[in-house]
């Protein structure tokens, strides 16, 4: 399973890479702003999208405009207002998980996920 981890901390990319390959999934792919985002998620195809609301150039929510109804999209972002959650899931975000984080939580809804078929 591929999943790429879209957001502008490289060390919270790093956090997200390392509590997902000791949960085994080995195949990530990072970036860095929504364009990239956007740019990465076409040309890799990833079976998942961990994408952060506050991103340069593009925002999370831009991106989930673009990719959200038809991808597996869970948002991991630092706001948290009810607005913010309703509107990604109402784009197609999956779920929505606030920062900072339980790391067992993040991998139960990847895995949960990762098991659906859409």
């Amino acid at each position: 399973m591929k999943i790429l981890i879209a957001d502008d901390s490289q060390f919270m990319r790093h956090i997200l890479k390392d509590m997902l390959n000791a949960a085994g999934y080995m195949d990530t792919v990072e970036c860095a702003d929504g364009n990239e985002c956007l740019a990465r998620f076409n040309a890799e195809k990833p079976d998942l999208v961990l994408l952060d609301i506050i991103m340069p150039d593009l925002d999370g929510i831009e991106v989930l405009k673009k990719i959200g109804k038809s991808a597996k999209v869970v948002v991991i972002s630092a706001v948290g207002q009810e607005k913010m959650i309703d509107q990604a899931k109402s784009l197609g975000a999956l779920d929505y998980i606030v920062k900072p984080f339980d790391n067992v939580k993040v991998i139960e809804v990847v895995k949960k996920i990762l098991a659906w078929t859409r």
